[in-house]
């Protein structure tokens, strides 16, 4: 439970402030109380807690509230102080915090789902409690009666969600790889669109409604950027990690965007430039530089005498190629790959040295991270995961200094 206090090192990295440790078991959410030196976490241990720093520098369990069923998400809404905890049992409960953070008093039950809750979020100006579960639904309900008002579902597990809270959009991330976007109503839904790209399931979502854009993180290792503002769909692949990705949140002031993995990795991207879309992938059944055929081109082959090749890829052109005429492995960061990739040998030798420089920092957060909370206007960030470690983060160094006052270092 005690708080490591380091000093800010030169390089520009992340500066680990705190650990707080206590849980029992994995810590599903942990996010940062605004304006104060605190943190509420909720972990499949069933306890729900709130951490608050002390003179000495350590943070200490002010509130320590045990659940009926292990905790799987949580939202926090600071000016009325609301507390909603999602479980394991598809329940979502509501607690209101004292002004001094030691005391939580119980409001209400939402029977929200029939299985594990996976993101919560809560919208003041409609009274509005939306959630997405295991039981493959969203669900939207009154905070006033504590009513449902309605309930939309999909083909597998919904996984993650962000809310739009003028225009009433939901995002709603699932397992089988899909965003929907659905427009809610007070007792229904429509369905706008169903965005496709990524190959695993989606882990997280996050929506800038300034400049109407969507990030997606997933199993796949990859981050995708969606323009929906210019309804021009997928825009962006960025790949940096080498775990599935479990936690974003861009910077709209420094126009950076913040990636945690399973594996512990930290990267900011740079998304303050012009960056490339990655082509779509080319189908063809020979190679598009020898025209040797591939393995199921069988009348080529017969034809030709020859034993057809394995297809791939370049990343850069699209284009199917053989394997002698992609031997080559570049990063190319500006489509977004920040490791090496395969592309085809023209494509390898029209890539600069400059080209290469990366557009992303990569840090070492040094435990597994399934969530992730920043406070953007004071630096911060929160990680957590199933390790019961949670992780406070200055990140003023590697996302500009002084975002409070608005002021940029780069």
């Amino acid at each position: 439970m005690a708080a490591e206090i380091h000093s800010r090192p030169q390089s520009r990295r992340p500066v680990l402030l705190s650990k707080v440790e206590g849980h029992q078991d994995a810590v599903s959410a942990a996010l940062l109380i605004p304006k104060e030196d605190g943190v509420i976490t909720a972990g499949e241990d069933r306890t729900i807690r709130v951490w608050l720093k002390r003179d000495s520098g350590q943070y200490w369990p002010s509130i320590y509230h045990t659940m009926a069923s292990p905790c799987s998400a949580m939202a926090y809404h600071h000016d009325s102080r609301r507390i909603f905890v999602g479980q394991d049992n598809g329940a979502i409960m509501e607690f209101h915090i004292s002004e001094d953070f030691n005391k939580m008093n119980f409001v209400k039950t939402y029977p929200a789902h029939q299985n594990r809750v996976s993101a919560i979020t809560f919208c003041l100006a409609s009274e509005w409690l939306i959630s997405t579960g295991h039981d493959k639904c969203i669900s939207w309900m009154c905070t006033r009666s504590g009513s449902m008002l309605g309930r939309h579902y999909f083909t597998s597990w919904a996984s993650c969600l962000q809310y739009d809270h003028e225009t009433q959009h939901a995002f709603v991330g699932d397992y089988s790889g899909q965003i929907t976007l659905l427009k809610l109503e007070q007792n229904t839904c429509s369905v706008i669109t169903t965005l496709k790209g990524h190959e695993g399931s989606i882990t997280s979502l996050w929506w800038d409604p300034v400049q109407r854009l969507l990030f997606s993180g997933a199993s796949d290792h990859s981050i995708i950027m969606w323009d929906i503002g210019g309804r021009k769909g997928r825009t962006l692949l960025l790949q940096g990690h080498h775990d599935k990705v479990q936690a974003i949140c861009y910077i709209q002031l420094t126009r950076q965007l913040v990636s945690c993995s399973a594996d512990g990795g930290i990267a900011v991207w740079n998304m303050d430039i012009s960056r490339e879309e990655a082509p779509q992938w080319l189908e063809s059944d020979s190679c598009q530089k020898c025209e040797q055929p591939f393995f199921w081109n069988i009348k080529q082959m017969w034809d030709t005498k020859t034993i057809g090749l394995r297809q791939h890829h370049c990343r850069k052109c699209g284009q199917a190629v053989c394997g002698k005429c992609s031997t080559k492995r570049s990063s190319y960061p500006i489509m977004g790959f920040e490791f090496q990739v395969r592309v085809c040998d023209s494509c390898f030798e029209s890539i600069k040295d400059e080209d290469r420089t990366s557009l992303a920092t990569f840090h070492e957060g040094k435990h597994n991270i399934s969530h992730m909370s920043m406070d953007i206007s004071r630096g911060l960030m929160v990680t957590c995961g199933s390790d019961r470690i949670v992780k406070i983060w200055d990140m003023t160094p590697v996302v500009g200094c002084g975002l409070a006052t608005g002021f940029s270092s780069r």
